[in-house]
This record gives structure tokens, C-alpha cells and sequence, in this order.
């Protein structure tokens, strides 16, 4: 590690191959605790690179608790975070929403690092059982069409890290990596990432595989559909600016959308919404990131996304799937 340490500082990149083996050293326990948040540092103080983030997916996919779902049409919505907008749990209750309107949703989450409440905070809070029991994930896709993977089950390789992100706080190429990570590789993907670089990047690593995918980036920073301005979306084979005007709607302000100051407040916001007592921002906000969900799984157009992901929230569709997902879980 010293001297990948000293290349890195002096502005050297590595090569996939190289990115890879110091993830599986990570895992194997290799490097100690001040080596490793000295290895973090140093992509806080510039970009990773394709080939680096590639070599550090590669190690994670290869070294991950693998569960089966090839015969279910999947889908996963998921932000990288770290955009520092504290905005509520947009991207988990859209996947509510989407499984509600009938696609089928492999939900990859973690405890936020970054932000007050992540997607695992908010789950846990409403009494959702994590597990990596491959029968049960499948009885919550088949019954309530979606299933919730928390990222530390299924990545073991993470153990030495999770510590390490918790005490420094900030976001870390780890925020990176969570959406390339499912463990259920699924067939289908929304990603919301915090810069316009990333989503390049993202892009670039995409088009190399089979995925039907979207990757979103809000002009004014945030890593999903905000409806606070235009929003960059770039997709398999097309790349577009929308607009809140798309979606028949009008545009919001960044306050409409805050999350809650504590876990406990994030959830009733959560169940707030899915019980119909979500203001018209926040229900507009939620259904927009469905929709590109709903879009990119069953090729239809954004504006029917919109329209079947809003009678998935007012029917109650939604609640039920989140409803029948505690019911599993007791």
C-alpha cells in the first residue's frame, strides 16, 4: 500500500488491474485503518478514473453475495448520494411507487454516510427485514414486487471499509459504486449521480454492457429527477435534457423536497406520502423519478410513466407493495 500511496500523491493513476487488487486486498484485511482512509483521501483531492472505478466495481462484483433473479425482468433505482442536498428518500419511494404500478424492483440500499438518512435508515425504521436468504427475496418480488438488498449482507468485502466511511463522514468513490454494485444484477437501472463528470463516466462504463439504463444528473446538483430545473438523462442509445414542463408540472424549490433532521422524520415523511398525505411537490417529485423507472423497463413513454406511476401512489398501490414487504417481514 505505501507505495501505491506515493504514486497516487504524486498525481498517478491506476490501472484497472491494479484498482482491483487493492479492493480484494481491502476485503482480505491487508492494509490497516490509517492506510485505508489515507487511500480514501486521496480521491476526495481528484477524480477516479474510468479504469479505477472499473478495477474497483470489478473487485466488489466478483467478491459480492450473488442472488438469482434472472427470471424476473428487474429493475434498481439508485442515487451514489453525496450531492448534500438532504433531500428525503426520493429514489426508495419511487421504487415503491414502481413496484406498486407492476415492474418488479431489486432495491440496493445502505445506512446513509453522507446524509442523515439513507434507504437502509428509513427501511429498518418501518420494520423492513434485511436479509440475504435468496427464497425470501424472491417471495418479496413475487408478492409485493420488490425486494430490499442492504448493501453490507451482500458485500462482505466491505467490512474494513464501513467503519472507516462512518468516522470520516463525507462522501467517498464508495458513493461511486453503490449503484453499480446490486448483487441481483438486474437488468435494468436508473442511476442518480451528483456531477455531470460522473455521469460520463457512468455512461462510458454502461455502454459497455447490456443493461437498459438511464443515468440522471439535476443541472443544480442534485443525483435525481428534483423538478427544481432541467435535468441531464443519458441512456442507451439517446441523451436528453427534461424539464418539470414534460411532465405537465410545474416547477418546485429545493425547500419542498427537504428530508427530515432525523431518521424517525424521514420515515413519516416516507409514510406520509405513500398514505396520500404527501404535498403535490413532493407526490410529483416521486412519481417523475418512477416514471424514467417505469420508461426504461417497459419502453414506453415518460409521460405514461408519469401517468401510471401517479395512479400507483393515488390507488394506494404503492402503500400495499410496502405494506405486504413488513408483512414478509414479521
Amino acid at each position: 500500500m505505501k507505495q501505491i500511496l506515493n504514486r497516487l500523491i504524486n498525481h498517478e493513476q491506476l490501472t484497472k488491474g491494479e484498482a482491483r487488487t487493492v479492493l480484494v486486498n481491502i476485503s482480505e484485511g491487508k492494509y490497516n485503518k490509517s492506510q485505508i482512509a489515507a487511500f480514501l483521501t486521496v480521491y476526495m483531492m481528484r477524480s477516479v478514473s474510468i479504469e479505477e472505478l472499473e478495477g474497483f466495481r470489478d473487485a466488489l462484483l466478483d467478491l459480492c453475495l450473488r442472488i438469482d433473479v434472472r427470471d424476473y425482468n428487474t429493475i434498481d433505482l439508485c442515487g451514489t448520494g453525496g450531492d448534500g442536498k438532504n433531500t428525503f428518500n426520493i429514489s426508495t419511494l419511487a421504487s415503491f411507487i414502481t413496484a406498486g404500478a407492476g415492474v418488479k424492483v431489486t432495491k440496493h440500499g445502505n445506512y446513509g454516510v453522507s446524509s442523515i438518512s439513507g434507504s437502509s435508515n428509513v427501511m429498518e425504521q418501518l420494520g423492513i427485514k434485511f436479509s440475504n436468504n435468496s427464497d425470501f427475496l424472491i417471495r418479496c418480488l413475487e408478492e409485493a414486487n420488490i425486494c430490499i438488498l442492504h448493501a453490507p449482507l451482500f458485500h462482505p468485502a466491505m467490512k474494513n471499509v464501513a467503519p472507516i466511511r462512518r468516522e470520516l463522514g463525507v462522501k467517498t468513490f464508495f458513493n461511486m459504486l453503490g449503484p453499480m454494485v446490486n448483487p441481483a444484477f438486474p437488468k435494468n437501472q436508473v442511476v442518480g449521480v451528483f456531477n455531470l463528470e460522473l455521469a460520463r463516466k457512468y455512461g462510458y462504463l454502461y455502454q459497455k454492457g447490456s443493461k437498459n439504463y438511464a443515468i440522471v444528473h439535476a443541472m443544480d446538483g442534485y443525483d435525481e429527477i428534483a423538478l427544481t430545473g432541467p435535468v441531464k438523462i443519458i441512456a442507451n442509445h439517446t441523451e436528453s435534457i427534461i424539464t418539470p414542463e414534460r411532465f405537465g408540472i410545474p416547477q418546485i424549490t429545493a425547500s419542498e423536497i427537504y428530508g427530515g433532521e432525523t431518521v424517525v422524520a424521514s420515515a413519516k415523511i416516507f409514510t406520509d406520502i405513500l398514505q396520500g398525505n404527501g404535498t403535490q411537490a413532493q407526490n410529483n417529485v416521486v412519481c417523475a423519478n418512477a416514471a424514467l423507472a417505469i420508461k426504461t423497463v417497459d419502453n414506453c413513454t415518460i409521460t405514461e410513466g408519469f401517468e401510471r406511476a401517479t395512479e400507483s401512489l393515488q390507488s394506494g398501490k404503492a402503500l400495499k407493495s410496502l405494506e405486504l414487504l413488513r408483512k414478509l417481514s414479521k
